[in-house]
This record gives C-alpha cells, sequence and structure tokens, in this order.
C-alpha cells in the first residue's frame, strides 16, 4: 500500500495547529485521558482508519489503557473489562461517528446516558474528541496515510 499523498493538514500550513489546538482544548476538558484514547481509538475502528488505529493504539498505552482493553474496546459491550463511565463515552461517540445510520443518530437516550456521567466541559470534550478524530479518520483514509508512518 502506498499513500496518494502527505496528509492534507500538512500540506496547508494553516490546517495543522488549529487541529492541535482542538486536541489541547479537549484534554483540558476534565475528561480521564484513557477515556479519550479509549474514544478516539473506538471512532478510528468505526472508520477504518488504520493510521489512527495505530497511532490511538501507542497512545491509549502511553496513557495507560491496558492489553486487554485495547484488545476488546471494538467489542466493549459484551466485555467486564470498561467502567459505565467510559461505556457512556464509548456509546456517545459510535453514536455520533454514525450519524447516517439512523435518524436520531445521537437519542436522548445516548446523551443522558452520557449526561450522568460527565457535566458539559466534559461533554464539550468528548463530543469535539469524536470531531477531531473523525476528521483525522477522513483525511487518514481518504489519501490512505500508512499505519506506523509518522513517528
Amino acid at each position: 500500500m502506498q499513500s496518494r499523498m502527505q496528509n492534507p493538514a500538512f500540506i496547508l500550513p494553516d490546517a495543522m495547529q488549529p487541529i492541535q489546538q482542538l486536541f489541547k482544548a479537549v484534554h483540558a476538558g476534565g475528561v480521564d485521558s484513557q477515556t479519550l484514547e479509549l474514544v478516539h481509538l473506538r471512532v478510528s475502528q468505526i472508520n477504518g482508519c488504520s493510521s489512527c488505529v495505530d497511532a490511538g493504539t501507542k497512545t491509549a498505552r502511553k496513557a495507560g489503557v491496558s492489553e486487554e482493553r485495547l484488545a476488546t474496546v471494538v467489542a466493549w459491550r459484551e466485555t467486564p473489562y470498561f467502567t459505565e463511565e467510559e461505556r457512556a463515552a464509548l456509546e456517545l461517540a459510535e453514536a455520533a461517528t454514525r450519524l447516517a445510520d439512523r435518524a436520531d443518530a445521537v437519542n436522548d437516550e445516548v446523551w443522558d446516558r452520557a449526561a450522568t456521567y460527565f457535566d458539559e466541559k466534559q461533554l464539550a470534550a468528548i463530543v469535539l474528541m469524536v470531531g477531531v478524530t473523525n476528521l483525522f479518520n477522513r483525511l487518514n483514509a481518504t489519501t490512505r496515510q500508512i499505519a506506523g508512518a509518522w513517528g
């Protein structure tokens, strides 16, 4: 496999800094870093972005996510390794990523469950993490970025 081009955020000089600022804001939102990394990884799995799954696995590992949890995040509903808080974040992330799958993609039940565990600032951080991850998934999958190619 060969990439089609460099990641567009690197080609347009003014694009990467705002994206990095969003990541910085997300991580200042009060959500546990392991939860954010699990959200990033699950969204990337859904979108089939090999580059982001690879990078996300490495970043999650650095944040302290166990191998057991990394291996089973794809099946988080059927495993005992995730807290109720993490499950609510993962459910919200999946719903917000799969917008076209149903008319009311992020229904009140999904939102309310997440709001049980996260305040407004934390919800904002999770929603922004989902959005930025989806952005990178689309950039990387479209241009066929190679897993492991960037440090």
